[in-house]
C-alpha cells in the first residue's frame, strides 16, 4: 500500500509538471492572434512612421499581424496609459519616446508609474537633435555662440517644436551648460520652426534633425552642433556638443517598445528577439538610416537601465527651468 506522503508528493509533482506544460504551450503558441502596437501620437509623424515600419518587420518575424493603434493626446499619456492598463499577455505594446522619461517631471500626477507600469522590450534607436542657426547670425560653432550671446544678452531667440518637447528641454539644458540665456519660441511642429528659421524670424532652432539636413547641405542654414555623443553620419562635419567642450552632454530622441508590467518573460524575450532581427535586417537598416537614426537593439535589461537614467537626468532640468504642462 502506497504511503499517504508518497501519494501527496506524486500529486504535487504532477500538478507542477502540468502547470509547466501549460505555460510552455502558452508561450509556444504566442502569438496566436494579432498584436496591437499603440502609437501615442497622431498618424503621419516620425514616431508613427517608425512604428509602422516596425509593425511590418516584426509581423513577419512573429508570424502574426502587428496592428497600429494611434492614440494621441495629453503628451502621449492617453495612449501609454491604455497599454499600462491592458492585459499583460504580450498582445498590447506601446512605442515609448523621450516623453516617457519627461512626463513624470512635467506632470507629477500621472495615471501610471513610468518606472513600474511597464516591462521593457527593446531600445529601437536614437536620433540627434540639431542646434541650427540662420546664416545672418554671425556664429559658426558653440564657442562663437557663447561669445555672441554674452555680448548681446537677451537678443537671441530659439525656435522649438512646442512646450515640453525634447527640443524645448534640450534648449534649456544647452543654455544651462553654455551659461547663456536665450528666448525659447514654441511652435506647433517642426515644419513651422524650420520655415521661420529660413525666413529670418528665428535666430536659432533646436529641433529634430531630419528636416534640417537638406537645408544645411544646401547652405540655407548653418548647423552649430548635434546633441548625440557621436557625430551624425548625415552631417559628419558638425561637431557634437560634447566635442565642443561640454563633456558628458547627450540629449537624444529615442524610440523603444514596452509591454504592461507582468508580461511573461518568455513573451518579452520573443518580442525582443524579433525586433532585434528586424533592426539587423537590410530593410531595418535602410529605414533607420533614412530617418537619421542610429539603431540600438540589445536586451530588455539595457532598455530598463536606459529609461532609469533618462528619468534621473531630466527631472532636475525641468525643475531648474520651471517647465510645466
Amino acid at each position: 500500500m502506497i504511503a499517504r506522503n508518497t501519494i501527496l508528493r506524486r500529486l504535487a509533482a504532477f500538478v507542477c509538471a502540468a502547470a509547466a506544460l501549460a505555460s510552455t504551450h502558452a508561450v509556444a503558441a504566442y502569438p496566436d492572434k494579432p498584436v496591437r502596437l499603440v502609437v501615442p501620437f497622431a498618424p503621419g509623424g516620425g514616431t508613427d512612421l517608425i512604428a509602422r515600419t516596425l509593425a511590418v518587420g516584426m509581423g513577419k518575424e512573429l508570424g502574426q499581424q502587428v496592428i497600429i493603434d494611434n492614440k494621441p493626446g495629453a503628451g502621449t499619456i492617453i495612449g501609454t496609459d491604455s497599454v499600462a492598463k491592458s492585459p499583460a499577455d504580450g498582445y498590447s505594446i506601446v512605442i515609448a519616446t523621450f516623453a516617457h522619461a519627461i512626463n513624470p517631471s512635467l506632470m507629477p500626477k500621472l495615471p501610471f508609474a513610468a518606472d513600474k507600469a511597464f516591462a521593457p522590450i527593446i531600445l529601437v534607436g536614437k536620433s540627434p537633435l540639431v542646434l541650427a542657426a540662420n546664416p545672418q547670425v554671425p556664429v559658426h560653432n558653440l564657442q562663437e555662440l557663447i561669445g555672441y550671446a554674452k555680448a548681446n544678452p537677451g537678443k537671441l531667440n530659439v525656435g522649438i517644436p512646442g512646450n515640453g518637447t525634447l527640443g524645448h528641454i534640450t534648449s534649456e539644458l544647452v543654455q544651462r551648460e553654455l551659461g547663456v540665456s536665450m528666448t525659447n519660441v514654441p511652435y506647433r511642429g517642426t515644419a513651422l520652426v524650420a520655415n521661420d528659421l529660413l525666413g529670418g524670424q528665428l535666430d536659432l532652432a533646436m529641433d529634430f534633425m531630419p528636416s534640417y539636413v537638406p537645408l544645411v547641405r544646401e547652405g540655407k542654414i548653418r548647423a552649430l552642433a548635434v546633441t548625440t555623443t557621436q557625430r551624425s553620419k548625415d552631417l559628419p562635419d558638425v561637431k557634437t556638443v560634447q566635442e565642443s567642450g561640454f563633456r558628458g552632454f547627450e540629449a537624444t530622441a529615442w524610440y523603444a517598445l514596452a509591454a504592461p508590467a507582468g508580461t511573461p518573460n518568455d513573451v518579452i524575450e520573443k518580442l525582443n528577439a524579433d525586433a532585434n532581427a528586424f533592426l539587423k535586417s537590410p530593410k531595418g537598416q535602410e529605414v533607420i538610416t533614412n530617418l537619421s537614426m542610429q539603431a540600438v537593439g540589445g536586451p530588455p535589461a539595457d532598455l530598463k537601465a536606459f529609461i532609469a537614467s533618462e528619468l534621473q537626468k531630466w527631472g532636475p532640468v525641468v525643475k531648474d527651468a520651471n517647465i510645466s504642462m
